[in-house]
């Protein structure tokens, strides 16, 4: 028994053997901490600054700070294709502790303004546009293609567990020290992933480009546009974003308004849903390249959706936890098999590319996701109503590809 679970461990971490990966997720796993702690804080700030808008203004704010990644992924991936992906993720990461400080000074003189948010927001995403491309299509280089599944649920893995340890260090430092404090310690947390790939060694490094920036993005368009396999991943990312992730976006609102709770239980529900994507990111490592990728991806969708419209009827504080925990699991296996099978079918010249149009669709997913169930529930009055529907489109969604969609689920 003893051996089989240290095969199992082995087999989980496989990744972790290659230097240059465990410098970078060791790194990005505290700098992930920090910013869930300001999700959490910021989140709150929103709800106790707007009042019976703060829907709205949650969706809005999901809307503007993803923004970003609809108006320049694309480009951040064709200069992750010419240039060091090591600069352009020093560049993303100064910037956006910039903005962690900027928010904690303007909360600490009490001068904050919604307007202030959104634009600080906009600004953290414009850095990740061209982080983003940067650092997933440097990840193939650091493990190689067997290796490469593995990472990708790695990865989910130590951005949930930031989405576990977050929250409960939020609730507390929102309880001790304030707001500040969560703002503060995420701009501090930046400081390890700088470290972490200043460290990096032995980096691949793009061939100088001959073509101009334009035609290279073209190049990129045109092979995703004729593979039917990445158009459908890439379909599958958006509409996963589109109408999973607002269950995540209006957890605030459901605990005011459904629960009648404060922000600890908030934190909470974020501890269970963090718990269950880093179980479900260790059930993907464990399986890692599998034959039938599309086929299990299909069904975890399926399987979501079922959650999510669970998750909309259930009044039962203790209930919906367990639901949101199930919900959490789920959701990071779609993300990291879709992940993955979008670096799997990129060729290596083209990865940037590739990747920067799947996260155009995956990354611009959850804002216009936001934003459309944000307005929605405004007209109907219930989050849970507007949960419902997107749970029952996206069990559509996967029941209709695992029909008509013959290629992807055969890979």
């Amino acid at each position: 028994m003893q051996n089989r679970l240290n095969q199992a461990a082995a087999r989980i971490a496989v990744a972790l053997t290659h230097r240059n990966f465990r410098l970078l997720w060791f790194g990005a796993l505290t700098s992930s901490i920090g910013t869930w702690m300001q999700k959490v804080a910021q989140a709150w700030l929103i709800v106790t600054m707007t009042g019976s808008a703060s829907a709205f203004y949650l969706g809005l704010d999901s809307f503007v700070g993803e923004l970003p990644i609809l108006l320049f992924t694309l480009i951040g991936g064709v200069v992750a294709d010419r240039r060091d992906r090591r600069h352009m993720m020093l560049t993303s990461q100064v910037t956006q502790m910039a903005v962690a400080f900027i928010l904690a000074a303007l909360v600490f003189t009490e001068s904050v303004q919604i307007w202030m948010i959104l634009g600080l927001s906009f600004l953290s995403g414009c850095a990740q546009a061209f982080g983003g491309p940067a650092y997933q299509s440097l990840i193939p280089t650091l493990v190689g293609k067997e290796h490469l599944p593995n990472a990708v649920a790695l990865n989910s893995i130590q951005f949930n567990l930031a989405r576990v340890i977050g929250p409960i260090v939020a609730g507390v430092a929102l309880a001790t020290f304030g707001m500040v404090a969560c703002f503060g310690l995420n701009g501090i947390s930046f400081l390890f992933v700088i470290a972490a790939i200043l460290a990096l060694r032995n980096i691949h490094v793009p061939p100088a480009a001959t073509e101009n920036m334009l035609d290279q993005m073209k190049v990129g368009l045109r092979y995703v546009r004729a593979s039917p396999n990445l158009r459908m991943v890439t379909a599958l990312g958006f509409a996963g974003a589109f109408l999973g992730l607002p269950l995540l976006t209006f957890l605030p609102v459901i605990t005011k308004d459904v629960f009648h709770q404060d922000v600890g239980f908030y934190s909470r529900l974020m501890t269970c849903s963090g718990a269950g994507a880093v179980t479900g990111a260790l059930i993907v490592a464990w399986i890692g390249k599998h034959r039938y990728i599309g086929r299990m991806l299909l069904a975890f969708l399926a399987l979501f959706g079922t959650a999510m419209v669970a998750f909309s009827l259930s009044r039962t504080p203790l209930l919906s936890a367990g639901i949101l925990f199930l919900a959490g699991a789920l959701l990071v296996m779609c993300f990291a098999l879709t992940t993955s099978l979008a670096q799997l079918l990129a060729p290596a010249e083209l990865r940037g590319r590739v990747v920067s149009i799947y996260m155009v669709a995956f990354r611009g997913g959850s804002p216009l996701g936001g934003l459309a169930s944000g307005w929605l529930v405004t007209q109907v009055g219930s989050a849970p109503i507007v949960l419902m529907v997107n749970g029952i489109a996206l069990v559509c969604v996967a029941v209709f590809v695992l029909i008509r969609g013959h290629g992807l689920k055969d890979i």
